[in-house]
């Protein structure tokens, strides 16, 4: 999913006629001017076809070149080219940041285990760029090309994955400079394939990795299709067998998750923006968008390794060059620390990436709030890193418009759920709840009668070693609030969530939780039940942040100050109707359609409540126990 510009032009031929004058030199130029004239100018007829152009083009450049070079004033003939300013490329400026040491990424004992494998066209592996490091497998399966005009160029066939080759591993001009690569060939010249190559790539994979089990692994999917199941299917299992799956989101200005792999649930999908981080236009189209885009990485104007000549550089732009780079940044973190699982590498490049860079009004209404505002950098070092708590959000698919829809959002294993929450266009919901499906807890929200459908918004969490757990209690009647807590003093509250049946109790109290008078409640509408999320794992510990407004409002925001991360995100509203809370990093957000105060008090003035945890070293929680 790349176009670019090289420096070379399909056609006319531009012969650089290099000219050593001699004292005869001008005489000469002048003597010989009908004959220069005729060499640099060539003239097809209207009538002549593609066949014919392209015959002619041959034997005009081969009378032309021989001409010139009897003229007694040229040495030689040279292709024009392109020639760059020597400064560090924009892209590599953007993603790794000058304080990060050349020597926090270097491999463990010396030695790079890290393999990338690429799907895309054939590539010259002889470029200087990636000279020695690229090996050209032995799969190939690429479709016809279309049409009989079309001339297979070496160059032009082994263009994209050239580049990409370059930008992930290049020694000048790419980001893990040195990695290995492993080049499968599914696309033909034009840059067409299909489902069917891609997933006989991907079982070449799968059984290379079986017959001669290598260090990590990281498949780049520079390339879209429709949504396809079957290519999903085939992405989680190679996720599951430990591969890390890169995919580009799609150059089509469009929603990623109608497309594959971009879809794919288990792999990392990602968008591209440009110098000034905003979302890449390509002509009409542009980068795609949406909950199925993890984030965005430069993928406008990369300079990278051409085929034109084994030292050109030409110019790319889609999001498969933003797939190269996050490939090249999972390459290194993984040289560095192999034991590095998908899970971790994903919460990673999510918690350290550039945050509300992107101006949201390029999107569509509807995708903005879906939309990660995530360009990536490179994380630091473990060392660097620390022990932080990492949390990421995950949106469900829309639940459609139907009285009983559901929407079902799931983290992934290893991935702790500690909250769930709701969000609907509209306002008509009824809730949201955690629920255990096939042994794991997934976030369900309901749609209400008259809504246009709902929005399940489950907080992600890494949390070794948590035993986690809901608590329910179902609505407490007429008059009375319905409050759920943990019950295991070791226990802290880390989300809540309710749900409810009535139809209208979405206009009217909403599950909160008091920070004041009651810490570790959950506190609900009389008509609804509250659910508690509780966990205990070493060295956690959560406490209550709210921020309100004294009338309605239509956003209200609360964030976790630094060394803390966003658990829960919940509502208090005031005379407004809810849409919903979500996370957004470590903020909690709070929407709301003004519909007037309608009687209502500044004590029940819209607020957004967050739950705010963090996890502490061993040895010093130990210690403040004692």
């Amino acid at each position: 999913m790349g176009t670019g510009s090289c420096g070379r032009p399909w056609w006319p031929l531009l012969l650089l006629l290099l000219p050593l004058l001699g004292p005869a030199g001008a005489s000469a130029q002048e003597d010989e001017d009908g004959d220069y004239e005729e060499l640099v100018l060539a003239f097809l007829s209207e009538d002549d076809g593609p066949a014919d152009v392209a015959q002619q083009v041959a034997i005009a450049t081969f009378h032309r070149c021989a001409k010139a070079l009897r003229l007694p004033h040229v040495e030689y003939i040279e292709e024009d080219s392109s020639v760059f300013a020597q400064s560090i490329p924009w892209n590599l400026e953007r993603i790794i940041p000058a304080r990060y040491k050349a020597n926090d990424y270097q491999p463990p004992n010396g030695g790079g285990l890290v393999e990338v494998y690429l799907l895309d066209t054939s590539i010259q592996s002889g470029h200087r760029e990636i000279e020695g490091r690229v090996t050209v497998t032995d799969f190939e399966n690429v479709p016809e090309e279309d049409g009989t005009r079309f001339h297979r160029q070496a160059n032009k066939c082994e263009s994209h994955g050239t580049h990409l080759a370059g930008v992930v591993s290049g020694r000048d001009a790419g980001v893990a400079k040195g990695t290995s690569l492993r080049s499968l060939r599914v696309l033909n010249c034009h840059g067409r394939g299909t489902v069917s190559s891609v997933l006989m790539g991907m079982e070449f994979i799968w059984k290379s990795q079986l017959a001669q089990p290598a260090g990590p692994l990281v498949v780049l999917l520079p390339l879209v299709g429709g949504h396809s199941r079957v290519l999903n299917a085939a992405c989680q299992r190679l996720a599951r067998a430990g591969v890390v799956l890169v995919a580009a989101a799609g150059n089509f200005r469009d929603d990623a998750c109608l497309y594959s792999p971009a879809s794919a649930p288990e792999v990392i999908t990602v968008g591209a923006t440009n110098a000034q981080d905003q979302p890449v236009t390509l002509g009409v189209l542009g980068t795609n968008f949406g909950l199925c885009v993890d984030l965005f990485a430069p993928g406008d104007n990369i300079i990278g390794a051409s085929s034109d000549c084994s030292t050109c550089f030409a110019s790319q732009s889609g999001t498969s060059q933003a797939a190269a780079h996050v490939a090249g940044i999972l390459a290194m973190m993984l040289t560095a620390e192999p034991d590095l699982t998908l899970v971790e590498l994903r919460q990673r490049l999510i918690h350290f990436s550039a945050k509300g860079l992107i101006n949201e009004a390029w999107f569509p209404e509807d995708q903005r709030v879906l939309t990660p505002n995530l360009v990536a950098t490179l994380p630091p070092s473990a060392h660097g890193a620390g022990k932080r708590l990492l949390c990421r959000t995950v949106w469900s698919a829309h639940s459609g418009p139907t009285r009983m829809a559901t929407a079902m959002a799931r983290c992934a294993t290893n991935e702790e759920l500690l909250s769930c929450s709701s969000f609907s266009r509209s306002g008509k919901r009824r809730g949201e709840r955690v629920e255990a499906r096939g042994g794991r807890r997934v976030c369900l929200a309901h749609n209400a009668f008259g809504g246009e459908g709902v929005y399940a918004v489950a907080r992600c969490c890494l949390l070794p070693r948590a035993n986690c757990s809901i608590h329910t209690v179902p609505p407490a009647g007429t008059g009375v609030e319905t409050r759920a807590h943990c019950h295991q003093q070791s226990h802290v509250l880390t989300g809540c969530s309710s749900h409810w049946e009535a139809e209208d109790l979405g206009t009217h109290r909403q599950p909160m939780l008091r920070p004041r008078g009651q810490p570790g409640q959950c506190v609900g509408h009389q008509g609804a039940s509250v659910h508690a999320s509780c966990c205990h794992a070493p060295g956690l510990e959560c406490k209550v942040k709210e921020h309100g407004v004294p009338g309605p409002a239509e956003k209200v925001a609360v964030a976790c100050e630094e060394g803390w991360t966003l658990t829960g995100c919940s509502a208090l509203p005031g005379g407004s109707l809810v849409l919903g809370a979500y996370p957004v990093d470590s903020m909690c957000v709070v929407r709301s359609q003004d519909v007037g105060a309608g009687g209502r008090t500044s004590e029940e003035a819209m607020a957004a409540i967050a739950i705010c945890c963090r996890s502490r070293p061993l040895e010093q929680a130990s210690s403040e126990l004692q």
